[in-house]
């Protein structure tokens, strides 16, 4: 379902903006639909409150909890099942953060990843990714989006724009707290800057090497690492938010001085946050994480040359509940967690 069929809708059962914005804004709040029954059946149009039940009942069943997976670390991973069966996955993160997924699979196929050994499946609606906003709104406090699950949100740009318009308005997510993660698209530096809602931006760098980023992330767009950068650095200096580059840590591949180097050389002075994020062994998959010694003098090294760089973690590494993982055990038919591994996606 998209945001603007649910409109429409509401539209068609009588509503005026404000019962519009009423319903949108409980909707993306994880709120019921109306906060008192007998107020609204004063303040809305009698057909708009005659459906409610019903489309209170329809909105919930956008994304279900098929199975939910807390983990050591704080945060949980949620297996979603959708109206037609498929699934995806969300994440409640630690300090009321939730990530949501924006497609069924992935295209883009990044090796290190498993959503991108599945392929892609389908879209996600705009409406099914607000959804998953309100179902972790019923969990936890919230006041942070990243739109880094499965799927590639540059190529369900439509349905995810809408998704941060709505979120990013009646939804009451601060705009720089609403974060899109791409690979890298020329569509995203064209449309984003147009928005009413501005998010921030999260790119996904893994190196600075335009031949091993191909190798690595096969089918995304072939903008070379200095490229991108330069694309990143002229949406940071227009939204005043620093673009976070999204680096994961590949023992032999991506760890090297080299890299390092290449790293001062192309952010050095730009408006930008590193985020390292070591790899997570999962059966089948032939790469490795550094040891935690390398990875912290990754970021001890880029400090140093005044390159703000974070050291980052996997949510949910105890439950074998990397990005995608959940989906495949779920599509092969296996219960719980392997082992205590993870991969990120």
């Amino acid at each position: 379902m998209r945001i603007d069929s649910l409109r429409q809708r509401l539209r068609g059962l009588g509503a005026q903006p404000v019962h519009e914005q009423l319903i949108l804004r409980n909707w993306a709040r994880g709120w019921p639909l109306t906060t008192s029954r007998s107020e609204a059946a004063k303040f809305l149009p009698a057909r708009l409150y005659a459906a409610l039940p019903e489309l209170a009942a329809e909105l919930a069943g956008l994304v279900r909890v098929q199975s939910e997976h807390p983990s050591a670390d704080g945060s949980s991973r949620l297996l979603l099942t959708l109206p037609d069966g498929q699934t995806i996955e969300s994440v409640l993160l630690l300090r009321d953060g939730v990530c949501v997924s924006s497609q069924v699979g992935c295209a883009v196929g990044c090796v290190f990843c498993m959503t991108g050994k599945s392929g892609l499946w389908r879209q996600v609606g705009s409406a099914e990714i607000v959804a998953q906003v309100a179902l972790a709104r019923q969990k936890q406090p919230l006041r942070r989006v990243v739109f880094m699950g499965m799927g590639e949100p540059a190529h369900n740009l439509d349905n995810v724009m809408d998704a941060i318009e709505l979120l990013g308005t009646v939804g009451e997510i601060g705009h720089k707290n609403l974060v899109f993660s791409t690979v890298g698209d020329p569509r995203v530096f064209e449309r984003l800057p147009l928005g009413p809602v501005k998010p921030a931006l999260a790119l996904s760098l893994h190196t600075t090497r335009p031949d091993l980023r191909a190798t690595l992330l096969p089918r995304a767009p072939r903008i070379a690492p200095a490229e991108l950068i330069a694309e990143g650095e002229r949406y940071a200096r227009a939204t005043g938010y620093p673009i976070q580059y999204q680096w994961t840590l590949l023992e032999g591949i991506n760890d090297s001085d080299e890299e390092l180097a290449g790293i001062v050389e192309l952010l050095s002075g730009k408006y930008a946050v590193m985020n390292f994020i070591p790899y997570n062994a999962v059966e089948g998959l032939p790469y490795q994480r550094p040891s935690v010694d390398r990875a912290r003098e990754m970021a001890r090294f880029l400090h140093r040359r005044g390159i703000l760089a974070k050291l980052r973690q996997s949510a949910g590494q105890d439950v074998d509940g990397g990005c995608g993982q959940l989906r495949a055990r779920a599509e092969a038919g296996v219960g719980g967690p392997r082992s205590k591994r993870a991969v990120t996606g």
